[in-house]
Formats: structure tokens, C-alpha cells, sequence
């Protein structure tokens, strides 16, 4: 998939970062990825991707790494593990940690007891993959410590039984957009395209756009310009933004009617999206 050097733009804040990759935390010489991938975000994986045995390892790896000048965010085993406190004792003090993914977040008590052995200020991605997880979302976004919500899609059709259609994940997708709104954080993280398929990666990615969520995890570096590209502001999106803004003037001041109001904020939110992402 060939994609222009101007739709690259630049890496995103965390609260609208866009693509975030998965790092298995046995692969440091992964952990930083190509400058040219345009990765908003990396999260080291202390849970999945690493067997119980090499867990121990794998940890003291990403201390290192966090302490010697990296920076990135960590998945964490989930709260009903006996290894989620030992991640915890070790993230701690580590310096380059950006924040904690939490696996299989399921209660606002979990996230509360991993915001406690951690400096407090430390950013909290609850990543929800069961139907427990799901129905105890609005709480989870609520909860102290949380920074985004995120969907652990594999897991949750796991739980579920429920294929990966897009109207069976319609549900899952929508009650966590509302509950990240309703709560007023930033919109929830998508799951992954395991497929390698460039047209599957751009679908998926367009239906992410689409349901209301404004990041996706991604299991390779070069997934991210395509699922950026389509969590972005498109070229006509930022034009029109600008028509709107000139013809109703910035403030407002030549708004003739309410039906004028919600064009020119729409309007205003894609300006201010190309300015963070540098695609204006």
C-alpha cells in the first residue's frame, strides 16, 4: 500500500494517538520501530505475548529498556494473576513509562488497586475482552487512573462466541464509544487486524473510523500509516473544515441560524485533528 509522504504527518499525543502496536516484550530489538512507520504509540506486552515462564525475563527486559532512555506504554497481566503485582513492583519506578495497558480489565476495583502501586499521574488503558468487562464499562471509564478505553476483540468474540462480523461487533464497539464519551475520555482503541491482507487492514480500519473509535492496535509496524490514514482527517475533510470555518468565521460570528452551530463544530474538531496530526 503506497502512502504519500504529506498523509505521514507526525506522531500523535496519547489522548488522540491513532495506531498502537503491540510489542511482544521478549523482542527488544522491536521495541522502538522504524521512524518512516509513523506509530503513534508502542505498548511492550508482558501478558500474551510471553509465556509464564519467560514473564520473569521478559520484565527485567523492559525495566532495562525504560530505564537506559526508552519510552512506551506497557501491557500488564491482568489483576487476577499472581504475576500483575510483580509487573506492577517493577513498572513503578521505572522512568520512561509512558502508562499501563491493563489486560482483561473487568471492574473499576481492578483499576483503582493498579493505580495504587503506581506514582500517582500514572495513565491507565483499561483494555476490556469479556462480556463482565463490557457490562462494567461505564464504571471502568470512570474510574480513577483511566486514560482510554480498549477493545480486546480476539478475547472478547472468545468469551463471547461471537464472530468477527461487523454487525456482531457493532454491540461491543458502540457501548464502549459511548461509555469513553459519557465519561469524558478520549475515544476507545480498536482491536487488531491479525490479517496481513492490505484491503482487509484498510476495511477494518474504515469501520473503526466509522463506529465512533479513534485508535487501533496494531500487531505490525506496517500497519500504522494505513490505519492512521483512516483515523485521520481525509484531504477533502480538511477542505471542507476550512470552507465551513471561513464561511461562519471562526467564532461564530456569521452564523445565521442553529443549523449553522453543529457544522461549524464539526468543523473546528477536524481543523484542530490535521493541526495535531500536521496534516494541514
Amino acid at each position: 500500500m503506497t502512502i504519500h509522504a504529506e498523509r505521514r504527518g507526525v506522531a500523535a499525543p496519547p489522548d488522540l494517538a491513532r495506531s498502537w502496536l503491540l510489542v511482544p516484550a521478549t523482542k527488544p530489538e522491536a521495541f522502538t520501530p522504524p521512524a518512516e512507520s509513523g506509530v503513534d504509540a508502542v505498548i511492550l506486552d508482558l501478558e500474551d505475548a510471553v509465556s509464564p515462564p519467560a514473564k520473569p525475563a521478559a520484565r527485567a527486559r523492559v525495566v532495562e529498556w525504560l530505564s537506559r532512555g526508552g519510552s512506551a506504554w506497557v501491557r500488564i497481566n491482568d489483576a487476577t494473576t499472581p504475576y500483575w503485582a510483580d509487573d506492577l513492583a517493577a513498572l513503578a519506578a521505572a522512568p520512561g513509562l509512558a502508562g499501563v495497558m491493563l489486560a482483561k480489565t473487568e471492574s473499576g476495583n481492578q483499576v483503582d488497586a493498579t493505580a495504587d502501586r503506581l506514582p500517582e499521574g500514572t495513565r491507565i488503558l483499561a483494555l476490556i475482552e469479556s462480556a463482565m468487562g463490557l457490562e462494567a464499562a461505564p464504571e471502568i471509564a470512570r474510574a480513577d487512573g483511566v486514560f482510554r478505553l480498549a477493545f480486546g476483540s480476539g478475547d472478547f468474540r472468545r468469551d463471547t462466541g461471537m464472530s468477527d462480523d461487523p454487525m456482531a461487533m457493532a454491540y461491543p464497539r458502540s457501548r464502549l464509544v459511548v461509555a469513553s464519551r459519557a465519561a469524558r475520555l478520549a475515544g476507545p482503541i480498536d482491536g487488531p487486524t491479525i490479517s496481513t491482507n492490505e484491503t482487509v487492514l484498510q476495511r477494518d480500519s474504515v469501520l473503526t473510523a466509522s463506529m465512533g473509535l479513534t485508535g487501533k492496535l496494531c500487531m505490525h509496524p506496517d500497519q500504522a500509516l494505513a490505519v492512521n490514514r483512516a483515523l485521520s482527517p481525509s484531504p477533502d475533510d480538511v477542505a471542507w473544515a476550512r470552507d465551513v470555518i471561513a464561511e461562519l468565521g471562526e467564532d461564530g460570528e456569521r452564523v445565521r441560524d442553529g443549523s449553522d452551530l453543529p457544522r461549524l463544530a464539526k468543523a473546528k474538531k477536524v481543523a484542530d485533528l490535521a493541526r495535531s496530526f500536521g496534516l494541514d
